[in-house]
């Protein structure tokens, strides 16, 4: 054992050493209390020392930070949310966030390359993706939507939430959280292959590194993922390296490191053309509209640093840094029109340049206090963030001049797009972008009785906005103050019910410029909530039933009927909807995600023909369905088998390209073949449906979801 230790100990810390910057989280691994009122005591907060999702196992877990800052169960969070935990991304054998999205309650993906697609809810696109509560920018034509191999689960709140995330998007926040060093050695290498040239391999150790005693820790993570090629030439490589240390430095202060990195390297697929009667093309998924030389590369590191504090009054501080950088350059050809009834059609170009570097900060305290003869508990904090993005592009309506075939699409001459704006002017931009936030916040959670919980907050922001149009020598900026208000209330009906009703405000500044040439108001986000919340055989089925409605106020539009350039804010959106969700396990051996989510939307007020373009992709009904079961201790012991289900109704686009409804089914098979080995196999669109999951205009983006594929797993846990 000691030798074992000792062998870890040296592959841990030279990795660590050598791919560290400086990082974040504590994650204490202590047993929370299962009692739901015993969670928050004058002594502390026990959900700080709920065990991650790996160790626990199963769909569920005891609470969640997203939107919150401090951990609660899911009941006393008054807002929609969803935690996916490890178990569940293996289960499902997702890679990326985009993947988990398309298969996840209440989210909307508009795909494009696995890493480059667009994740939604309520109508809204997720434009931060927060790691242990930290933002950074999101953005599918940056290629930064993250892979999963260093997270543990990920949180998932729909609907804003600007007490914390003021500057962020209407439809919600996702939060990461990361796998953390382990007191005990472990490790586990995977291997994986399938149809369409999937290909995977991981290998990921962690423990102690200073002994046995476990007061430094370290982990590190090397995967690469060759995703499935089942469009003709498409190829999408990713490799991911994690690495992290978590120091004990006394018996309550934890100080946590960690480092990512991401590369993606993908020959781009901008999807189909419609044909001559403005039909889409069924039959002809492996068709690729695009040139050989298409290209996309891309890379990321996020360093991570947080210190923790347990204080002897219950208190729990923590400070926390965030720095990323990203870089991304592409050049590829897509299909710039219809097909003509000779299947001829024109070639339009993309390139770019894009750098963007982010810092986020944050500083809280929390404490449980006792008032009415219950617990209470508050948090007070501050926070800033800064997201620097320098946009280099040129666009090309035609490449070629005249019409061609898709084959000689595919055998273009190369073409630098980029570099022939840059020569000509036409179609050339350059931007450059600093949105600057600093905030001060505090959330009270009040229980005057031991059923109904009161919580309210604000907060205060400065944002700062520049935009410098590098083409055009122009300079805009736009600063101002904003309070933003946050109320809940929880009821506890009995032992497993909870009614809750909230209301929450979110702001976003613009980049379009007024007619006096100043950057516009930014965009304001109201929404209202309520539901009913379920926790069942001790917290391991949770279930989840709630309407909202949420406005969208101040979009920029064009005044009509002017025939101005300028834009005002003018703009308002009415979303409403319901959402249903039952996730977690309703034995030892069997867990379950299941939910439908309803949307309808309405443009209240536009000065653009175009302002419901995004919403025409939502579809009106979408039905989630997931479940497994584990044969342990039975006949079929090791064995274990999942199937699933995911259903929308029909959506369109703009460009009145119109996709019918489909459903799509999965399936799994794994085997433990003993304590160390086990293998999985995923069947995807097991039936074999010929779908679109994204239309677009006549030229392009129309996405054809992927044909019967099978992905086969092997792990050696060590």
């Amino acid at each position: 054992m000691l030798s074992k230790a000792r062998t870890y100990q040296g592959v841990i810390a030279v990795g660590s050493a050598a791919l560290m910057g400086f990082a974040p989280n504590v994650l204490a691994q202590a047993t929370a209390e299962a009692s739901r009122l015993e969670t928050v005591t004058v002594e502390g907060n026990r959900l700080y020392e709920m065990l991650p999702s790996e160790v626990t196992g199963g769909y569920s877990v005891d609470a969640a930070t997203v939107g919150t800052k401090t951990p609660a169960s899911l009941r006393d969070i008054p807002q929609s949310v969803s935690v996916v935990t490890r178990d569940a991304i293996e289960d499902q054998n997702f890679t990326t966030l985009d993947q988990l999205g398309r298969r996840t309650p209440g989210l909307r993906v508009l795909s494009n390359d696995n890493g480059r697609s667009s994740i939604y809810a309520r109508g809204f696109e997720y434009d931060e993706y927060n790691i242990d509560g930290l933002p950074a920018p999101m953005t599918s034509i940056t290629g930064s939507v993250p892979s999963l191999a260093a997270f543990d689960r990920v949180e998932i709140m729909r609907g804003p939430s600007g007490l914390f995330n003021s500057t962020s998007e209407m439809g919600g926040i996702v939060n990461l959280v990361r796998k953390r060093p382990t007191y005990d050695p472990q490790g586990r290498i995977s291997l994986g292959a399938g149809t369409d040239q999937q290909r995977s391999a991981q290998v990921d150790v962690s423990g102690p590194i200073d002994g046995d005693d476990g007061r430094v820790r370290g982990r590190l993570m090397i995967d690469r993922t060759h995703h499935g090629e089942f469009v003709d030439r498409n190829t999408n490589r990713q490799n991911d390296i994690y690495a992290a240390i978590d120091v004990d430095l006394d018996d309550s202060t934890t100080l946590g490191l960690g480092y990512i990195h991401n590369s993606k390297d993908i020959r781009v697929n901008n999807g189909h053309p419609v044909g001559p009667n403005n039909e889409l093309l069924y039959g002809s998924r492996s068709d690729f509209y695009g040139a050989d030389w298409n290209d996309f590369d891309s890379y990321s590191n996020d360093w991570i640093a947080e210190l923790t504090h347990r204080f002897d009054t219950g208190g729990f501080g923590r400070v926390a840094a965030r720095y990323s950088n990203r870089n991304a350059s592409y050049n590829y050809a897509f299909g710039g029109s219809a097909l003509d009834d000779n299947e001829r059609l024109t070639v339009a170009g993309i390139g770019s340049r894009i750098d963007q570097q982010s810092v986020a900060l944050d500083a809280s305290y929390s404490q449980p206090f006792a008032a009415f003869d219950s617990v209470s508990e508050f948090v007070l904090g501050a926070d800033y963030k800064r997201f620097d993005t320098d946009t280099e592009s040129g666009r090309s309506r035609s490449l070629t001049g005249n019409r061609v075939t898709r084959d000689k699409l595919n055998e273009l001459s190369y073409v630098d797009v980029l570099g022939a704006a840059r020569a000509t002017g036409r179609g050339y931009s350059h931007t450059d972008t600093r949105l600057e936030e600093s905030g001060l916040y505090g959330k009270l959670t009040l229980r005057p009785v031991d059923p109904l919980a009161l919580i309210a907050g604000a907060r205060v922001s400065h944002y700062d906005i520049d935009l410098e149009d590098r083409a055009t020598d122009t300079y805009e900026n736009r600063s101002d103050s904003k309070v933003t208000p946050y109320a809940g209330v929880v009821f506890d009906v009995d032992e497993n019910h909870s009614l809750y009703a909230s209301y929450s405000q979110v702001f976003k500044p613009q980049t379009a410029e007024g007619p006096d040439g100043n950057l516009i108001e930014p965009r304001e986000g109201d929404q209202y909530e309520v539901g009913v919340k379920g926790s069942y055989l001790s917290g391991d089925l949770n279930a989840r039933l709630s309407a909202f409605r949420l406005y969208d106020d101040n979009r920029a539009g064009t005044p009509p009927d002017t025939g101005v350039s300028y834009a005002v804010p003018i703009g308002k959106m009415r979303i409403q909807g319901a959402e249903f969700e039952v996730t977690g396990s309703v034995t030892d051996q069997w867990d379950v995600i299941a939910g439908y989510t309803y949307l309808d939307t309405e443009v209240q007020q536009s000065g653009d023909d175009r302002d419901d373009a995004i919403f025409l992709l939502m579809p009106q009904n979408v039905v989630n369905l997931w479940t497994q079961y584990d044969f342990a201790g039975e006949t079929l012991n090791g064995l274990r088998v999942g199937a699933g289900m995911t259903a929308m109704s029909g959506f369109n686009s703009s460009a009145g390209v119109d996709a019918p409804g489909y459903a799509v089914f999965d399936a799994m098979i794994g085997y433990d073949f003993n304590d160390n080995v086990s293998g999985q196999l995923n069947f995807n669109n097991v039936f074999d449906r010929e779908y679109y999951n994204r239309v677009g205009g006549v030229n392009t983006f129309n996405m054809p979801g992927a044909p019967a594929n099978v992905m086969a797993t092997l792990s050696y846990d060590f």
